[in-house]
């Protein structure tokens, strides 16, 4: 009898070691489910409303977006084909915004042109920020011109702790990098909002800009990025209605799976919205995009996005463009088989294509 009990706690024992750690926290956390996709229309758009209004909400106590008037052009530069502007605003939270705006030549007033807010990636390149549009850090190619010439005003700014406000935290220029990013959401959760939520207010400021330049058909607007980018991307989808179509290269990310993957570490603390999952996991986030056009682009070895949780996330958030009737087209997930959290200039191909055919050619 006594060695058949060791004999049994042995294997419980072993059993226990070999379970993931992670398992052992979710085992005493209520997460929740995945989402229910309602039988019908009308009960999603009900659904919807409740999603966008829970995060607001999780987002924090966010002060209110400057006006438009707060945007000033401190440098303009000819560069061929487009006229490259540097604005600034004052963000109203204690911080000087930076932007680059490109403007084709062609687009005017009296011949508004489709546009794009850009949002950079962060891959620990702290000093770049907005300077991504200009380079080929991020992307296959220097995106910023790329758009241009292709006919959109372009407009990409500084996330907070990035480019030009990378050393402007509240702990001033000796906290840089990460450093000042830790210090940047410690701040904020003091004041009873989130870095999130501080990073999609200028975003959003940054869209109430490039909708208001002349030059810009405000009904033509897309929005793009890779990485952190792409996850701006998606959520600006999800709490603004005016963006017209998404591309969203890497980060499409379920929480749950990147716990079970033991990847909580591939991303930031800028990342993380406290009291998410007590309410729903992204695919409810993704799915208020829905019926705007949005294209995923993910390799399934990017340890961020675990491609469980982007198969997972393609299902749910298909349904839910299959409610709008006719909308499956416009919701695209494409898996690359052996690539990691890269940008390829295949995608590059696909971002422009389908910004032409859902943003520049929408009427």
């Amino acid at each position: 009898m006594r060695t058949l009990v060791i004999c049994l706690f042995l294997t419980l024992l072993r059993m226990h070691a070999a379970e993931p750690q992670a398992e052992h926290w979710l085992k005493h956390t209520t997460i929740a489910p995945s989402m229910a996709v309602p039988a019908g229309l009308d009960a999603w758009q009900t659904r919807r409303a409740e999603i966008r209004l829970k995060l607001n909400e999780l987002l924090g106590d966010l002060p209110p977006r400057p006006p438009v008037s707060a945007f000033q052009v401190v440098n303009r530069e000819d560069r061929g084909a487009f006229t490259l502007e540097t604005v600034q605003f004052d963000n109203g939270a204690g911080e000087i915004v930076t932007g680059l705006l490109f403007v084709p030549k062609k687009a005017s007033a009296q011949s508004k042109a489709p546009a794009i807010l850009y949002c950079h990636w962060h891959g620990g390149q702290y000093d770049i920020g907005k300077n991504e549009l200009l380079g080929t850090n991020a992307v296959p190619v220097a995106a910023g011109p790329a758009l241009a010439e292709a006919g959109y005003v372009v407009l990409g700014i500084d996330a907070p702790c990035f480019g030009g406000r990378n050393g402007q935290g509240p702990d001033g220029p000796q906290q840089k990098g990460g450093a000042g990013e830790m210090s940047a959401a410690k701040y904020h959760l003091w004041a009873g909002r989130t870095l999130w939520g501080m990073m999609l207010r200028d975003d959003l400021t940054a869209l109430d800009y490039l909708c208001a330049r002349p030059e810009v058909d405000a009904g033509r607007v897309g929005v793009t990025g890779i990485s952190m980018g792409s996850t701006r991307s998606w959520w600006l989808m999800a709490l603004d209605d005016r963006p017209r179509a998404a591309v969203c290269v890497g980060c499409m990310t379920r929480y749950e799976e990147l716990i079970r993957a033991g990847m909580l570490k591939a991303h930031g603390i800028y990342y993380f919205v406290p009291r998410m999952l007590q309410h729903f996991d992204t695919e409810a986030v993704i799915a208020l995009g829905a019926p705007r056009p949005m294209l995923f682009m993910t390799g399934d070895q990017d340890g961020g996005s675990p491609v469980e949780g982007v198969r997972h996330l393609g299902d749910i958030v298909g349904r839910v463009y299959a409610l709008h009737g006719g909308a499956a087209e416009r919701f695209e997930n494409t898996i690359y088989p052996g690539v990691g959290h890269v940008y390829l200039p295949e995608m590059w191909r696909k971002t422009l294509a389908w910004m032409d055919r859902w943003v520049r050619d929408a009427r």
